[in-house]
């Protein structure tokens, strides 16, 4: 029987030998060292922070008029359509108690 000899990585279980036990290898860009040195909670505020920013851009630049399907011409077109065509007849547009309740049926 042959005695074998274990002897754990120098840096602890789970880790390799060709990297270092803590912090970042210094062959990376140094804003990526700076950044890993930062506190997370900082870290996570600033990136939803700019993503907001990012997100928010569409809505500043879009035009502010509202959309064309709020106007009442286009509402009133949409329920004659719905009442047309008969939809929801049980609760909805096209029941007795709405038409009843919308003199103009």
């Amino acid at each position: 029987m042959v005695k074998v000899w274990y002897e754990p990585p120098p840096y602890g279980p789970g880790t390799s030998l060709n990297r270092p036990s803590y912090g970042v290898i210094e062959a990376k860009p140094f804003f990526i060292q700076q950044l890993s040195r930062r506190p997370q909670g900082m870290l996570i505020a600033g990136s939803v922070g700019a993503i907001m920013a990012i997100a928010y851009i569409p809505i500043m630049v879009r035009e502010k008029g509202l959309p064309f399907t709020i106007s009442p011409e286009y509402q009133a077109a949409q329920r004659a359509y719905m009442r047309y065509h008969n939809m929801n007849p049980i609760f909805g547009i096209s029941s007795r108690s709405a038409r009843a309740a919308d003199g103009d049926h």
